[in-house]
């Protein structure tokens, strides 16, 4: 009901918002009868609003992306939320996610027909729109990009196929393919090198405007999986060359050579420094994805303490709230108007490496999790509304489990039973808690230092642990914990929806050969045959009860039984906006749709 009243809200603002800018600069406040509901009943307010004058000169958006550099931004090689923001902007999916609610909506494909197969897959044919030009930055200003015969080029359904079966293709080397792999019929054994015969997966462009897929199960996430940002349009002619492009392999993506088409394309990315987008004027516009506002948007990539001093010296729009500055800010006439928290579909863990000392037995991983306070945790180091997680996939989301139906489900903070559970294996090993030599990796940043800082505490108080803790920059630390030699015993990730809907957590993480358990080892280097058979089932589930409790079955595998991860908590954004940016508020989880913004001085 939380979600259902932020979401309200944020629709409602925006809608007044959106309504003033479209007033001429000096217009005169305006009378405004709306309907509201209040507590069920409907009820008509008055509004008066004062347009805000429109901005003068070109509309420049100043955010920060976080420390380190972005991976990639390659659709068929991202795999974190930074590089898919700037990969949604420059490019669109078939479907594409309404950044507020999480619905499915049109993207490059306008419409799609499903047929539901006597041998219990789904072909699902869409339908592109036409005319959208392939666009590049040439240094001075955006243009189309020309084909061999100097006419446009334009997105079609054969960049697509193109764009999934590079994805898919075994020396891309995509550390997401496997969503593919697991979604499309014939995928996973192109993607496996069993066959190097792309004909083999069922994806075919019949036309320029229409592109056939064939999926493994009968499921109503199959057009989410269509449109995430691995299916995108890829240009062939940039990364293969043809016989009047250069061939510029992985360095497509640089400045200079990238080529989208989404309503914004790369301008400049210094590496390690920053990246900026410029709007692209040849973006027809889509019900879905708008012609932009704003001219120009620029990430920095700083830490969220000093990218928040930036914020308040106005050098910045937008900003994340540090862990230390939340009581000052909620507290503060000025920033307190400024703040906005609210939920998103993302769970903050630590994975553990099933197979590296120590923690190679479920007794210590699960010792380990029972001795996290997450209340305390949110209640006196967070601070910003989060709820403790007790498994993975966030309620809320189609098919996971919700507390009030079941509230002994997972692990909870039991430190009793934590201590019970580590004695039982150093009395068995015949070790003391001082023999066991542990080590938390996360990746750098401020906020993750004193969230780890706080439950190796926990550890230290609760099971008289003391854990070593490591850091690592974004782009190297995303690389070891999926490096079978290098993978630490503890590593934190965070986990924010593809789609909404229990199998994108729970099966696309943590089956084998999911995100955070690579076939090839890494990660949780886990395989449970049980939990392999539970994902599979729920995937094909179709009653929505069933499908719950089949995934519950599973998350106690993940969660308890085997502890193969520790849910830390239910994330919230915790953001600052400047008065003069108008915005949506995503729930999707450090994907912003900023071509849906503007700025009004």
């Amino acid at each position: 009901m939380r979600t259902k009243l932020f979401l309200l809200i944020s629709v409602l603002v925006l809608a007044s918002l959106v309504l003033g800018a479209c007033q001429p600069a000096a217009a005169t406040p305006e009378t405004i009868i709306q309907t509201v509901v209040v507590e069920g009943t409907p009820r008509e307010v008055v509004v008066t609003a004062t347009p805000a004058p429109a901005a003068a000169g070109p509309k420049v958006l100043r955010l920060n992306m976080g420390p380190g550099d972005i991976p990639t931004i390659d659709p068929a090689l991202a795999t974190d939320t930074s590089s898919v923001q700037i990969i949604e902007e420059t490019t669109v999916g078939l479907t594409r996610q309404n950044e507020e609610t999480a619905e499915v909506l049109p993207g490059m494909a306008e419409s799609w027909d499903v047929v539901n197969n006597e041998d219990g897959t789904q072909t699902v044919t869409f339908h592109l729109v036409s005319n959208v030009p392939w666009v590049r930055w040439n240094g001075k200003e955006v243009e189309q990009v020309l084909d061999c015969e100097g006419n446009p080029r334009y997105v079609t359904a054969y960049d697509f196929e193109y764009g999934i079966l590079r994805t898919l293709k075994p020396e891309t080397a995509s550390d997401y393919a496997y969503v593919l792999a697991f979604a499309i019929k014939g995928a996973q054994a192109y993607n496996s090198g069993e066959t190097d015969d792309p004909t083999t997966v069922a994806v075919k462009a019949l036309d320029e405007k229409t592109l056939e897929i064939t999926f493994n199960e009968q499921a109503v996430y199959n057009v989410n999986i269509a449109g995430m940002w691995v299916a995108h349009a890829m240009p062939k002619w940039l990364i293969e060359g043809d016989d009047c492009t250069e061939a510029r392999g992985d360095k497509w993506t640089e400045t200079g050579f990238f080529q989208g088409y989404g309503p914004y394309t790369l301008k400049e990315w210094v590496h390690d420094s920053y990246i900026t987008l410029v709007k692209n004027p040849f973006w027809p516009g889509l019900p879905s994805v708008p012609v932009a506002k704003i001219d120009e948007i620029t990430w920095t990539m700083l830490d969220e303490v000093p990218a928040f001093a930036e914020y308040e010296a106005g050098n910045l729009d937008v900003a994340a709230v540090p862990l230390a500055d939340i009581d000052r800010v909620k507290a503060d006439p000025e920033l307190s108007k400024q703040l906005a928290i609210g939920p998103v579909m993302c769970t903050y863990y630590y994975g553990f490496n099933t197979k590296a000392k120590f923690v190679d037995d479920a007794r210590v991983r699960r010792a380990l999790s029972m001795a996290i306070d997450r209340q305390s945790l949110i209640d006196n180091v967070l601070k910003g509304g989060q709820e403790p997680a007790q498994w993975f996939s966030r309620p809320g989301l189609t098919g996971a489990p919700t507390i009030d139906k079941y509230p002994d489900l997972g692990v909870k903070f039991d430190p009793e039973k934590a201590k019970a559970e580590l004695q039982s294996y150093l009395d068995e090993k015949g070790l003391t808690v001082a023999d066991l030599d542990i080590t938390l990796m996360f990746n750098t940043s401020s906020g993750h230092q004193k969230i780890a800082e706080a439950i190796q505490q926990m550890w230290k108080e609760y099971l008289g642990l003391d854990v070593k803790l490591a850091n690592q920059e974004w782009k190297v630390y995303l690389k070891t914990i999926r490096d079978p030699q290098a993978t630490p015993q503890i590593w934190r990730l965070g986990w924010c929806q593809d789609y909404p809907d229990a199998n994108n957590f729970v099966r696309e993480v943590f089956a084998k050969g999911g995100s955070a358990n690579p076939a090839e080892g890494g990660g949780v280097n886990w395989e449970n045959p049980k939990f392999e058979e539970l994902v599979v089932q729920a995937a094909r589930e179709t009653d929505p009860q069933k499908r719950v409790d089949l995934y519950a079955q599973a998350e106690q595998i993940l969660v308890y039984e085997d502890a193969v991860m520790a849910p830390i908590y239910w994330y919230t954004r915790v953001t600052v906006t400047k008065p003069y940016v108008q915005r949506t508020y995503s729930v999707l989880g450090g994907l912003e749709h900023i071509e849906k913004w503007d700025i009004t001085q």
